[in-house]
């Protein structure tokens, strides 16, 4: 046994030499970082259009790596939620030009995003690692690439999402049709901002349902700039809103509103079961990805730089 211990911990040893080597392979191909990106992005986001909060409050996001303010964003709370949750609700409505836009032009709408992003890699890989404190190499090959990604595996979907015609006895005709279900509330995490937020924009709307989400309060730069890229892509007013805020009072406005038809959360176990109590007022479908994992032991023999 101490033998297979020692194969597995030479192993283990052999990986993680072998992801630094290639890590730093990687950074030596990569863009030089922008060491001040420039913020352009801090308002709440409604109808394609930037707004200031209803309550003119900010908050101060900050860089995890020197505890500096990068920027003042505007907070929003219950009632920019009631504002951006209508012009869902009317982006949505039957008649209107996205519920009458062909699925394939869907699929276009977020190839054209994903171009975007691919056009702003370097920007926004930067922009994360300020606001999020990851490095850079991981904000560009990770978050920023896998995003890419994202929304195109689920453009390719936009258009193979049918249902089945059913055989049945008598002369009839039974089949199903997939629908969206409509407005759809989401809540993000921290420590992947870019790819959380496409993990739930992107099979959303690829389905034709409209977005509210709220941006996790410790890093919301890059889903800021990620909805001005919406709006340039050409997905019309109403469809995808973005709001800042704090999770008892945006966080908690979401789950309760009774004209959000579906909840995605991202999350601890204990706000997720605050959430799925909430949305048991109107029935909504609830989503939760709930906890932790990865657990690190940290040795007293460890040394110091690679334990910390």
């Amino acid at each position: 046994m101490f033998r297979t211990l020692q194969k597995s911990s030479k192993n283990v040893r052999n990986l993680v030499n072998s992801l630094e080597g290639h890590s730093r392979h990687m950074s030596a191909a990569l863009p030089q970082p922008i060491i001040n990106p420039d913020v352009k992005y801090t308002g709440i986001f409604i109808n394609n259009e930037w707004v200031q909060s209803e309550s003119g409050k900010t908050f101060k996001t900050l860089n995890p790596a020197t505890g500096e303010v990068i920027a003042e964003v505007q907070e929003g709370d219950k009632a920019d939620v009631n504002k951006a949750v209508l012009a869902a609700t009317e982006a949505f409505r039957l008649g209107s030009p996205w519920r009458t836009m062909d699925a394939s032009r869907r699929g276009e709408l977020l190839n054209k995003l994903a171009d975007l992003i691919e056009r702003d890699s370097v920007l926004l890989a930067s922009l994360e690692t300020l606001d999020n404190g990851k490095p850079y190499v991981m904000s560009m090959m990770a978050d920023v690439k896998l995003t890419i990604k994202c929304y195109r595996y689920f453009a390719g979907w936009a258009d193979k999402n049918g249902g089945h015609v059913i055989p049945i006895d008598g002369n009839f005709m039974t089949y199903t049709r997939h629908e969206p279900i409509g407005v759809c509330g989401q809540i993000i995490p921290w420590n992947f901002p870019l790819l959380m937020q496409a993990w739930k924009l992107a099979p959303a709307l690829a389905t034709g349902n409209t977005v509210v989400m709220k941006l996790a309060e410790q890093t919301p730069l890059t889903g800021l700039y990620i909805a001005d890229l919406i709006r340039e892509a050409g997905f019309p007013e109403g469809v995808v809103n973005m709001i800042p805020g704090f999770g008892p009072t945006a966080g908690a406005a979401i789950a309760n509103h009774p004209d959000i038809d579906k909840v995605a959360f991202t999350g601890s176990t204990e706000v997720g079961k605050i959430i799925q109590n909430a949305a048991a007022g109107n029935l909504k479908r609830v989503t939760l990805e709930l906890g932790g994992k990865s657990p690190n032991i940290i040795f007293e023999r460890c040394r110091s730089a690679h334990g910390s």
